[in-house]
């Protein structure tokens, strides 16, 4: 019998290739108070780095997790427990802890990813969670569903999220009919329309930000709520970043573009510089990247603003940016009147990553509130 008083702290597993991480050091020590949410150690992928956070609250009564040390997925770190916990019965938790299989409680033990024929072509998504809200996260210009992968978990704990490659990016359809914020937004309208979604919260990142204000203004009986993270759509400035991104044909010429993402420069790991490369080789994504890029961001300035179309006619709206965002400007988080707005210190322009755990928490009360 589990005993409800004992929480484990564990490996997480932070998108579905992660087999193992590695523990690069504690944020709290032995005794320390713990809250929902608060970060409790540091972890580092091939892919990524980021911090284990409190799913529930108590006291950390024992650290299990050696820093710089490998363990795989759901491994055992640490112990939260309340203080009327008997030290023997932290002792026998851990002594008495197996590690699951792999594929030991996973929901689903079909296929990683699943596919939706649409209109706008076959698009890659992913499906967390079966709550009565629907959530869709739209990520960026050259990102994927994997951007997400901080936060469809967390995310999925109360409500049904999907995440999708647009296309032209992941592993959807490279091929797009006059590439631009309209047919974007049309392959978002086919994919709710295919799956069956009638009315969602859209979360939407840079350019998908823009995308999910584009669909508010256009169909708002398919919008519950919006959430737009360092969006594109509200001002007509934006860095280099997508010409350079666009551009850049190595690992040498890559690195510096990805590391603009971030305010932590560290974060840009030599796998996330490779697997960039390897989606921007794949047969048509130069051609319709490039296309793309003309059409929202030629001439270094953004073609469309999306957000003024919505002036007058608001869903609930969440703004929230990464104040060292280096692509697009943090002040045009007070560009939509009526949203409500975070700017979070020490992240850019990937802030759903830096800051994952403040973000979760924001999405959460604002889909809640909605």
């Amino acid at each position: 019998m589990t005993d409800t008083r004992i929480v484990p702290i564990v490996m997480p597993k932070w998108g579905l290739s992660m087999k193992e991480g590695k523990v690069t050091g504690w944020l709290l020590e032995d005794g320390s108070k713990i809250n929902v949410g608060d970060a409790i150690l540091e972890v580092e992928t091939d892919k990524i780095a980021g911090s284990v956070e409190a799913h529930e609250a108590g006291v950390l009564r024992r650290r299990v997790g050696q820093a710089d040390t490998m363990y795989p997925v759901k491994t055992l770190l640490g112990v939260i427990a309340d203080p009327a916990v008997p030290d023997s019965e932290i002792d026998a938790f851990v002594a008495a802890y197996v590690t699951p299989a792999a594929d030991e409680g996973e929901e689903d033990q079909g296929p990683k990813f699943e596919f939706a024929d649409t209109a706008a072509g076959n698009l890659r998504y992913a499906k967390r969670g079966d709550g009565a809200e629907t959530i869709i996260l739209i990520h960026g210009f050259g990102g994927d569903l994997d951007n997400w992968l901080f936060n469809i978990d967390a995310l999925g704990e109360k409500a049904t999220v999907y995440a999708l490659d647009l296309p032209g990016h992941g592993q959807s359809s490279k091929k797009l009919d006059k590439p631009g914020l309209a047919a974007m937004k049309n392959a978002l309208a086919a994919f709710m329309d295919k799956l069956g979604i009638g009315k969602a919260h859209l979360v939407g990142h840079s350019m998908g930000g823009a995308i999910a204000m584009q669909m508010a203004a256009e169909h708002p009986e398919k919008v519950k709520s919006l959430t737009l993270i360092c969006s594109a759509g509200l001002g007509s400035d934006i860095g280099s970043y997508v010409d350079e991104y666009v551009a850049a044909q190595g690992r040498k010429d890559l690195k510096p573009v990805l590391e603009k993402l971030f305010a932590d420069k560290s974060l840009v790991s030599r796998q996330l510089v490779d697997d960039v490369l390897k989606f921007k080789r794949l047969d048509g994504v130069e051609p319709l990247l490039k296309s793309l890029a003309a059409a929202l961001f030629g001439g270094g300035k953004q073609a469309d603003a999306p957000g003024k179309a919505l002036a007058g006619k608001l869903p609930p709206t969440l703004v929230i940016w990464g104040k060292h965002d280096e692509i697009i400007p943090a002040a045009h988080a007070a560009n939509l009147p009526g949203a409500h707005v975070h700017v979070l210190e020490g992240a850019g322009h990937m802030v759903f990553m830096e800051k994952a755990s403040d973000v979760n928490n924001l999405i959460k009360a604002h889909v809640a509130g909605a």
